[in-house]
């Protein structure tokens, strides 16, 4: 019997992404996933919106719909997956509801809550109450990325030298994309400074330059990019035996490695980079296969509450001292 799940949110994440995509397409949405897996099925969805929901309801054919989850009228237990994929200022709401409806797990849209209080208080309700809480930091599921997250701690590239990421939209909700990665890559991170803020999307969460180190000491920029202009994604590891860079958000990744230069002896160089496509479309589907994998044998999930706190508390950090110095620049 499939496993039964809820929808909180109706939007380009929960479906909006797949509405016209070809089914032979991989799925970048939670509903796309879903109806993709056997093993699940969309059992109902909630959305205020009533047009949001509407449209939802017939491109997925979910059976129930409702503005809210009062409404549903539903037994605690009823639903084995809620998927809460409503905006971020609703999440901390939303997730007291989904917790209190005693589902077998939660997974839950970036960042946990806008409020890191919040994040920390639901993080520990859900490990108290032992109610696996998986978050979507997708690139934790894309299949090339693990792969060079398991040579990495292996060796096969040697120290890390350097990592630059560049990002827009926020520090804490895309920035966050980014530390997220570097822990699953190269290991714990450290802030030391932060730039200027930059409000291109969000006056609350502005976009950030920041340096921080990773182990041994090697240093980390987060560069902000600018919304306004283009949206950018994108992460360069530097190592003592090549090179790595994901590019366009994960959807093509560069290798180079490193050779003897040819016109003076004795200094080493980045050959040429290979570029292949990524494997980051493939990221949803692992996600939920994962979830199954969670639900029928408690297998770890690789992204969950835990792990999208220590993204958090760092983006944080960035985000409150950024505006500090924004807000003091204003005042003089």
């Amino acid at each position: 019997m499939p496993y039964s799940v809820l929808i909180i949110g109706c939007g380009a994440i929960a479906g909006g992404y797949d509405a016209e995509r070809s089914p032979d397409d991989w799925p970048l949405s939670h509903a796309g996933a879903i109806a993709r897996d056997d093993r699940f099925e969309l059992a109902a969805c909630v959305d205020p919106n009533d047009a949001a929901r509407a449209s939802f309801t017939e491109r997925w054919a979910v059976p129930v719909a409702a503005a809210d989850v009062d409404a549903l009228a539903a037994e605690p237990g009823a639903f084995d997956l809620i998927v809460v994929a409503s905006p971020t200022a609703t999440h901390a709401q939303n997730l007291s509801t989904a917790h209190a409806m005693r589902p077998r797990l939660v997974f839950c849209e970036k960042p946990v809550a806008d409020d890191l209080a919040d994040a920390k208080r639901l993080t520990a309700q859900y490990a108290g109450s032992g109610t696996p809480l998986a978050v979507n930091y997708t690139r934790r599921w894309a299949p090339d990325l693990a792969e060079f997250a398991s040579q990495i701690d292996a060796g096969w590239w040697g120290e890390l030298i350097s990592a630059t990421g560049t990002y827009t939209k926020g520090i804490v909700h895309n920035g966050s994309h980014a530390v997220d990665l570097l822990r699953m890559l190269v290991g714990e991170v450290e802030l030391h400074g932060v730039g200027p803020a930059r409000l291109d999307h969000w006056q609350h969460d502005p976009t950030v330059s920041a340096l921080l180190t990773a182990r041994d000491g090697a240093p980390v920029h987060l560069v902000a990019g600018d919304a306004r202009a283009l949206t950018q994604f994108e992460l360069i590891l530097a190592f003592e035996k090549g090179e790595i860079a994901m590019r366009d958000g994960g959807m093509r990744i560069e290798t180079r490695s490193v050779e003897s230069n040819p016109d003076f002896a004795g200094y080493q160089q980045l050959a040429l980079p290979q570029s292949v496509p990524g494997r980051y479309p493939e990221a949803m589907m692992r996600a939920y296969a994962n979830i199954a994998d969670n639900l029928a044998d408690g297998a770890a999930l690789a992204s969950t509450g835990e792990t999208a706190l220590h993204a958090h508390a760092i983006c944080e950090e960035i985000r409150v001292r950024a505006l500090e110095s924004l807000k003091k620049d204003i005042s003089e």
